[in-house]
């Protein structure tokens, strides 16, 4: 007669249903959402860091005007939006096809009635621009187009037919005594 020998822990007590598997199954259904919300965050930095750009390059750009080197130099329209877009740092190679500038001269600092610069869905071609002269009033606003991959994520923003991501940069300043 063989001698028996103990049970294994393989053998002992309730046999459960095998798991194998389980943790993958797991894993891709959290894994979607969860890489979902990761790009959407990431995507949200990259909005402000371009906004964050875009209002120093608009600052920047804005003291041409405000000294009077704009209308020494006669800048016209592109030229101005070349000095801001200049200013972009890693964005300035698309900054052209992206920002639309309007550089305006106004009456006061308040009660401001400007027109929305979206129409049907679209920016303007052609908005107005002045150099402005010494001691006016003048008021800048740049628009900037930025494409998102994750849309469904940013239905509160601003945006455009295309899609995109319409952020504003506005500054209002009364130019130096220059002569």
């Amino acid at each position: 007669m063989r001698p028996r020998s103990l049970p294994s822990a393989r053998t002992a007590g309730p046999r459960r249903p095998p798991r194998s598997g389980v943790a993958a199954i797991e894993f891709a259904m959290v894994a979607l959402p969860f890489f979902f919300m990761i790009f959407a965050v990431m995507q949200l930095g990259l909005l402000f860091v371009v906004d964050s750009v875009l209002e120093n390059a608009t600052l920047q750009a804005a003291r041409l005007i405000r000294t009077g080197e704009a209308s020494t130099r006669n800048l016209t329209p592109a030229q101005f939006k070349t000095e801001l877009c200049s200013r972009m740092s890693v964005f300035s190679g698309e900054c052209a096809g992206r920002a639309t500038v309007e550089v305006r001269t106004i009456t006061q600092f308040r009660n401001q009635t400007l027109p929305d610069p979206v129409v049907n869905g679209q920016l303007p071609t052609s908005p107005p621009y002045t150099n402005g002269a010494a001691s006016s009033l003048i008021l800048i606003r740049v628009w900037y187009k930025q494409p998102l991959i994750a849309p469904t994520m940013f239905q509160a923003m601003s945006r455009l037919s295309t899609g995109e991501t319409l952020l504003s940069v506005t500054t209002a300043f009364r130019s130096e005594p220059y002569s």
